[in-house]
């Protein structure tokens, strides 16, 4: 049996759901339809939101012939050959005007060449090309061949536009119709999608299949486990990602522990989250408190070692340290620092601070006059190290919080007794 998703189909551009800001009447993609001569496009946006209905759909609707293209599937022979195919249709119409409409699925696995093979075709009109990612164009695709191409952001269903798509499933005769899904199992379906039209066409034909009406039960057994909104390889990854480490810097604990069990849950690297922790544990954490990245470092080796599911133990501890944890980012002291060494560069080290390993080196006056703070009371020389025209820059002024009001308070104590030096 044809499969729920071929079923129900959209046969008009008007039909899809959920991406109406493309395809209203003030619509994008509405627009260019409209106009009677289709650019090329780059359609982004998630899995299940209509990037390939659209794409078919804008053929019909343009008198385009329509040659789908998987990136993941095919090279550059097989591209080759659609374009001479392509070549071909346009000089057997009589008018020479018959175009093809090349969609290309998950255009960002095409690599650099792959993508510089699309130029000319798309330059000369031989071909309008739709390219559907998940991922950021500006990052996946070739700054060329972006620059040729109109951009249109498609959404993940919202709840409203998942309802509707529902709906459909319901009572149209191609779908489920005579299913009776109660309020508890509708919102379970919507949840379970979690905004992929397609998993939710899915999950209700499968949820039907074990008996009507659809309970929350059957839902959950056609489910098998609720499925988390993120792609390891698209942007998602990297939207959970963020939130995990905006809600640890904002020491939200609840949401960080969360955004921690979305990505594991979802099947996303321990070592990617541990390394996300120990980068936090330096960045946002730092000296306010020094223990955690010894806590985020032991928790990295510890899922390194341990693997999953038992990885969560050390994750969670280290997430909930981070979180919970006074908050610095004086760390960044270092980039003023550098600031200093490009703006001063090559500045000459003091004589009394430089190697001297040789009788040459000590004739011409390395180390003369370096103190050997140990060897003073409260180990403390007092000496000044910078570069003479670096004397009196400051990089690094401790924060007020955890720790660092400890090395406010020795920062304090040693300025107050260090020599001055003329450069």
């Amino acid at each position: 049996m044809t499969p729920l998703p071929e079923r129900l189909r959209p046969r008009r551009l008007e039909e899809v759901v959920g991406q109406e800001h493309l395809l209203g009447p003030d619509g994008l993609i509405t627009r260019l339809a409209a106009a009677g001569r289709l650019p090329s496009l780059l359609l982004w946006g998630p899995p299940g939101c209509g990037k390939t209905t659209i794409a078919r759909l804008l053929a019909e609707r343009c008198g385009l012939r329509f040659a789908p293209f998987s990136a993941v599937l095919g090279g550059l022979a097989e591209l080759r050959a659609l374009f001479a195919e392509a070549a071909a249709a346009r000089s057997l119409d009589s008018g020479g005007s018959a175009g093809t409409l090349l969609f290309i699925d998950e255009l960002h696995r095409f690599s650099k060449a792959q993508q510089d093979a699309l130029l000319p075709q798309v330059e000369s009109g031989a071909v309008v090309l739709v390219g559907a990612t998940t991922e950021n164009p500006a990052f996946s695709v070739t700054k060329a061949l972006l620059s040729r191409c109109r951009v249109a952001t498609l959404h993940a269903l919202d709840d409203d536009a998942a309802g509707r798509l529902l709906d459909r499933v319901l009572n149209d005769p191609a779908g489920l119709p005579g299913t009776v899904v109660g309020p508890e199992a509708r919102a379970d379906l919507i949840r379970f999608a979690a905004g992929d039209g397609r998993r939710l066409l899915l999950l209700a034909d499968a949820a039907a299949a074990f008996g009507n009406p659809v309970t929350s039960a059957s839902v959950a057994s056609a489910a098998q486990r609720p499925v988390a909104g993120h792609d390891r390889d698209g942007d998602a990854h990297y939207d959970v990602a963020s939130a995990f480490i905006k809600s640890m810097r904002a020491s939200d604990v609840q949401a960080a522990l969360y955004y921690l069990a979305r990505q594991l849950e979802a099947g996303e690297d321990p070592l990617f989250v541990a390394r996300r922790l120990v980068i936090f544990a330096c960045e946002d954490v730092g000296l306010a408190d020094p223990q955690a990245l010894v806590v985020a470092t032991a928790a990295l080796t510890a899922a390194s070692n341990l693997g999953m599911p038992e990885a969560v133990y050390p994750l969670t501890q280290a997430t909930i340290h981070n979180a919970t944890a006074p908050k610095s980012n004086t760390t960044k002291s270092y980039f003023a620092a550098a600031e200093a060494v490009r703006r001063v560069p090559g500045a000459t080290v003091p004589l009394f601070l430089r190697n001297a390993p040789t009788a040459l080196a000590k004739e011409q006056g390395h180390g003369d006059g370096y103190v050997y703070d140990h060897e003073t009371p409260d180990h403390f020389a007092g000496t000044a190290c910078l570069p003479d025209a670096l004397l009196g820059e400051v990089f690094y002024t401790p924060g007020g919080f955890g720790f660092e009001r400890e090395i406010a308070k020795r920062l304090a104590w040693w300025d107050a007794r260090r020599k001055p030096r003329s450069a």
